[in-house]
């Protein structure tokens, strides 16, 4: 039992040493550390220490005078607490401070981590089956310079994002609106992408939807379809009736999709990181903006109220433009949560399969409809600021009597005020065939590089504009194309937004071209663009956009009199100045005070150990005891001082190198 308790005695002293040492080093460091490290630093010091001061100066023997013991003993604790605080800048300097997880930290995310590297097994199997590993291991592959043999690796990535699963499906059709990216070969097969999945059980489907309402199916619906109209990666539909008689259609989410998102989401931002790390071609891509941006349209895409908004939002755009003959589904809001989508259910069929509805209704109605189409396109992206990004086919329906339905709005972009007159600007520019104008347009919607051949794109950008402008050219494929690619030669970078109105633009080519085969989109993007600025240049226009700014600006009207009042009577009398303050922004002032203190601690802890050195090669100086001189203890405590600054120092640097990288 004494053993017993005497053990326990130690270990406590030595715990309790370990803590108190561990907070004295963190505090002499002047930097926030981790606990625990400091903690094991401690103990590494408070073992090796003493050893290592025996074998550079033998411990006095027990029978010396307690000054001398004394002495040791400080020198003994100094030299543990400079071992340690050695320690934790070598630690520091191998391992950063939270570039480990802690303890905590670890055992919340070892499910994450080990769901992750199944599903990381997972697509290294997917990339293997379709002949894509060559392309991991870091080699130029020469036999892609064809391009049928880059159409046959378009198809293998084709297959292998399909069997990969929704979020890479929605990466790949991302992807196939990229043209400043992507060869025309990968654009082409990536736009093929087929968003089919098998079907839910019902059972599951009615889980779901009572989990998510709150109550079962005979409550709210009085017939609902057990076989879904259609069956989508992220969700299927449901045709059903509810109790006061209104035809609807269910959307609802496939279970357990949401954390799959989430898994793959984190997979490819890891990858973009590494790959922007360490690639030339992918820090200049810009990968992780596309990569954040592509993450939260899928985010959006997979909350379901956000898509009920989004409805709400486009209908109300398209009543107070007055527009008709086209529409979107009225959500029913008390029976929409994240994961159910309950809506009105539209007439027509998919355009993709009307061909026989639009051949009935005549050449000139479906140029009406393409007009239609258009026009409200244009107008969402220059006036309301909410645009479909992703309008093709498969997204509308059209009746019997030419009318369009808006679909699937749970990816919609949104404009800024600033960003839809540069639009605008560039669409009239194109229009009018002004590529001076157009040029500083496009300059305004990308992010400018720190050198940018303004000439060379202004021409670039005038040949492009002879494809909008020559008589009889309808190749709106390849001027979009061009733009894509001038784009990406002249390494302008596309923020999320700009480049969804690139993806809505060449969607919507396509989508006009099925409805009107012989539609000339760039003669009506044309007509547009300069039907916009006949009407920014009416009276009527002229006198509102006056009116606005002169009211803006009112205020600070009706102050200037005063404000030159004050200037020049202070003028007069003499008491006019301009004052400058310097570092007037505190973050100034901290970078300049903490700059300061760091060479202050430099200069110290350099003169400090100079000074040592004169102390050790004078000593001993008076002595204290029949050995040791006052030099040397004065030495040794400078010595010590020394290395604490220096260490100080040192830590902060790898510090800040941390928070920089």
């Amino acid at each position: 039992m004494v053993d017993f308790l005497g053990s326990s005695l130690t270990v406590a002293s030595v715990i309790f040493s370990v803590l108190i040492f561990a907070l004295l080093v963190r505090r002499l460091l002047g930097v926030r550390m981790g606990l625990l490290r400091t903690m094991v630093a401690a103990f590494i010091a408070g073992a090796l220490g003493p050893t290592v001061l025996q074998a550079i100066l033998p411990a006095p023997p027990q029978d010396q005078d307690f000054l001398t013991l004394g002495l040791y003993v400080a020198l003994l604790s100094g030299f543990v607490l400079i071992v340690a605080m050695a320690i934790l800048v070598v630690i520091e300097a191998l391992v950063p401070t939270g570039s480990l997880p802690g303890p905590l930290e670890l055992r919340r995310s070892a499910r994450a981590r080990l769901s992750r590297t199944r599903r990381y097994l997972h697509i290294l199997r997917v990339v293997a089956k379709h002949g894509l590993s060559r392309f991991l291991r870091g080699r130029v592959h020469r036999g892609l310079r064809t391009a049928p043999e880059r159409r046959d690796l378009a198809r293998s990535l084709r297959r292998a994002l399909e069997d990969g699963g929704v979020t890479f499906i929605k990466l790949g059709q991302q992807l196939s609106t990229r043209r400043d990216l992507l060869p025309p070969e990968f654009t082409a097969e990536l736009a093929a992408l087929q968003d089919d999945a098998p079907a839910v059980p019902w059972p599951q489907v009615r889980d779901a939807l009572e989990t998510e309402l709150g109550r079962s199916v005979e409550d709210v619906f009085t017939f609902l379809d057990s076989q879904p109209l259609a069956a989508a990666s992220v969700a299927q539909v449901h045709a059903g009736r509810l109790l006061d008689g209104s035809e609807v259609v269910v959307k609802v989410q496939r279970p357990g999709i949401s954390a799959e998102v989430e898994r793959d989401l984190d997979i490819i931002a890891r990858l973009a990181r590494t790959l922007a790390d360490r690639t030339e071609w992918g820090a200049s891509l810009g990968l992780q903006g596309l990569v954040d941006g592509f993450s939260e349209a899928l985010a959006e895409e997979l909350d379901f109220t956000i898509e009920s908004g989004n409805m709400r939002s486009v209908a109300a755009a398209l009543h107070s433009a007055g527009t008709e003959g086209i529409r979107v589904p009225t959500p029913h809001t008390d029976l929409c949560t994240p994961r159910v989508l309950v809506m009105e259910r539209m007439a027509g069929i998919p355009l993709g399969s009307a061909e026989e509805t639009l051949a009935a209704l005549g050449e000139e109605r479906r140029r009406e409809i393409a007009d239609t189409l258009l026009r409200v396109v244009i107008d969402q992206l220059l006036t309301s600021g909410i645009f479909h990004v992703d309008l093709h086919p498969g997204n509308l329906l059209v009746d019997t009597d030419g009318t369009l339905a808006m679909l699937d709005l749970g990816s919609v972009g949104r404009l800024g005020s600033v960003t839809r007159a540069n639009v605008g600007r560039l669409v009239a520019a194109l229009g009018s065939g002004d590529s001076q104008a157009a040029t500083d347009a496009l300059l305004e919607l990308v992010d400018r590089p720190e050198n940018v051949d303004e000439r060379g794109l202004e021409q670039e950008i005038g040949i492009i504009i002879l494809r909008f402008t020559t008589a009889g050219s309808t190749d709106g494929a390849a001027a979009f194309g061009a733009l894509f690619r001038l784009v990406a030669t002249q390494r302008l970078g596309i923020r999320p937004e700009v480049a969804a109105v690139f993806r809505a633009v060449a969607t919507l080519e396509g989508t006009v071209t099925t409805i009107d085969p012989g539609y000339d989109l760039l003669g009506a993007t044309r007509a547009a663009g300069v039907s916009r600025i006949a009407r920014e240049l009416t009276p009527e226009a002229v006198r509102t956009r006056v009116v606005h700014e002169v009211a803006t600006a009112l205020p600070i009207l009706r102050r200037l009199p005063r404000r030159m009042d004050r200037l020049a009577d202070a003028a007069e009398h003499g008491r006019l100045s301009l004052g400058v303050r310097l570092l007037a922004d505190p973050r100034d002032r901290r970078f300049v005070t903490g700059l300061w203190h760091q060479a202050l601690l430099a200069v110290l802890g350099a003169t400090a150990g100079l000074m040592s050195v004169v102390l050790f090669a004078v000593a001993p100086g008076p002595l204290v005891t029949p050995e040791i001189g006052v030099y040397h203890v004065l030495g040794s405590t400078l010595l010590c001082i020394s290395i604490i600054l220096v260490l100080r120092v040192l830590i902060v640097i790898f510090r800040r190198e941390t928070d920089e990288g």
